[in-house]
């Protein structure tokens, strides 16, 4: 999304958080379904694939936690910091919802 439109939608530089946060959610499901696809795994060989998706998957994550920590999206180790974070995103999701609603 272009800079024009994002503050036309009133979201300013929201996207790359909000594109970053759906990447990290979707990271954290990979990372989950793969634990369980392990435990389910009948082969060997099968289980070794799985294992090396799973690696793969918890590198990723560190690095989308990474790259939001960096770009302070992310506060893991301050509540303050990301309860913050957290209500404005929930305040600009509520604006833009009034918005397209009027």
């Amino acid at each position: 999304m272009n800079s024009f439109v994002q503050n036309l939608m009133g979201m300013g530089g929201m996207t790359d958080q909000v594109i970053a946060t759906d990447f990290l959610i979707a990271a954290k499901a990979g990372v989950r379904n793969y634990t369980v696809a392990l435990t389910e795994a009948a082969t060997p060989e099968l289980r070794t694939a799985l294992r090396e998706q799973l690696r793969d998957a918890i590198q990723t994550h560190e690095n989308i936690t990474n790259y939001m920590i960096a770009k302070g999206f992310y506060h893991p180790h301050v509540l303050g910091d990301q309860l913050q974070v957290d209500l404005t995103a929930a305040n600009m999701a509520t604006n833009l919802a009034e918005k397209t609603n009027s």
